[in-house]
């Protein structure tokens, strides 16, 4: 199996240290360095040393978001950063996933599990979470989204969504006052959506399921949507409804 080659960079030597130890037990990350020298970090990406980056925002010569400008998109990135709000910019440069600091074990687990996915690693190379630990995941993880529309980055509130639609490179995000279309596709919207909040339910839909009112037959309605029920999800969807 080919490891995820991966940086940490930071300028507080406590939080590389933390970096470390996490990323040191995780077996599908192959960590190159830790630095806080964001000249030695470029170096390394433009060499294509490196696959990943866990990138702190807010450093002394540059922040995050000028260095994931500079690289370009040679390296995929994971933001690390104390302060939430700077996220959205993140968006921009299609970054993986960001943690907000201090990070559990948990939590990072979880972020280098998507960037399994991202880099085609196998199912059952990911790491698992005890039931326990992902309890304390959702209860840390931000209750919204931000998805690009048109010309802007619009904030969603997770608890609006009552369900997703594909279209194509496109995607319907449905909510009780209105429909937010997004360029973007159903797999990416998959890994930013928390399970078991919502659940993919037909190739071309997403629902929450805690705004499904009832299931008939082949359809799944939500106030006076009626969703169809793909055969192939139709399984899993009914054992997370039966509990």
């Amino acid at each position: 199996m080919k490891k995820i080659r991966c940086i940490a960079v930071d300028d507080e030597p406590l939080a590389l240290e933390l970096m470390a130890d996490y990323i040191g037990k995780i077996p599908f990350l192959d960590l190159v360095c830790t630095t806080g020298q964001v000249l030695e970090a470029l170096s390394l990406i433009q060499q294509g040393q490196v696959d990943l980056v866990f990138l702190d925002i807010q450093m002394p010569e540059l922040t995050g978001m000028q260095f994931l400008s500079i690289t370009n998109g040679k390296c995929k990135a994971i933001l690390t950063t104390a302060y939430p709000q700077f996220a959205l910019e993140g968006y921009e440069y299609e970054v993986l996933d960001y943690l907000i600091k201090p990070i559990r074990f948990e939590r990072f687990v979880k972020a280098a599990n998507k960037a399994a996915g991202y880099f085609g690693e196998p199912e059952e190379a990911r790491v698992e979470i005890p039931q326990a630990a992902d309890q304390v995941v959702q209860a840390d993880t931000p209750d919204f989204i931000f998805v690009k529309v048109e010309h802007k980055i619009v904030k969603v509130n997770l608890p609006d969504i009552l369900y997703i639609e594909g279209l194509k490179d496109y995607i319907s995000i449905y909510t009780p006052g209105e429909r937010i279309l997004s360029l973007m596709t159903m797999k990416k919207a998959e890994e930013l959506l928390p399970e078991p909040r919502f659940t993919r339910v037909h190739k071309s839909y997403i629902v929450a399921l805690d705004k499904i009112d009832y299931i008939e037959r082949q359809r799944i309605f939500i106030g006076k949507h009626a969703i169809p029920l793909g055969e192939t999800y139709r399984e899993g969807f009914m054992e997370r409804v039966r509990g």
